[in-house]
């Protein structure tokens, strides 16, 4: 028998043995899985919070979700490549869940309403508050992920 890799996966593990059919129709299971959950998650969110001026429930969906998705990318690409289960949790994961749990279009809704309802100021502050707010968590969780997994590493 042949040694582990580093990556914790036998050489002639079952990834390893193409199928591209099957491959795909996994991919795209757990992608619509995921995505229905993310989805589902949202709707209930955003109608227990229904939205009154500010959007709060999707600008913290969608700041909560770009948390979640480079906490999944960083913690995923420290694990070893793209590949095998890794590659299946990133598509189930990051682009079903979280791609059905975070929304553009609601939040484009949401801009054009609030610009539409003489809100301006409040529209345009959301649009750049959210795109700001996104950037700057996922930077701080990337960078936070980094150092936490580098301290884990060398202790």
């Amino acid at each position: 028998m042949k040694p582990l890799t580093r990556d914790n996966e036998r050489p002639n593990s079952a990834d390893s043995i193409l199928n591209p059919k099957r491959d795909a129709a996994i991919i795209l299971g757990l992608i619509f899985v995921g995505g229905t959950c993310g989805t589902g998650a949202r709707a209930f969110i955003e109608i227990a919070f229904p939205a009154d001026g500010w959007p709060w429930a999707t600008f913290l969906i969608n700041i909560g979700g770009t948390a979640a998705l480079a906490l999944l990318v960083q913690v995923l690409a420290a694990l070893g490549t793209d590949s095998g289960w890794r590659h299946r949790v990133r598509l189930g994961l990051g682009t079903g869940v979280l791609g059905g749990f975070t929304t553009y279009s609601t939040f484009a809704v949401e801009t054009v309403m609030l610009a539409q309802d003489i809100e301006f100021w409040l529209s345009l502050a959301y649009s750049a508050g959210s795109v700001f707010a996104g950037l700057t968590v996922a930077l701080l969780v990337f960078y936070l992920t980094d150092k936490f997994l580098t301290i884990r590493g060398s202790g």
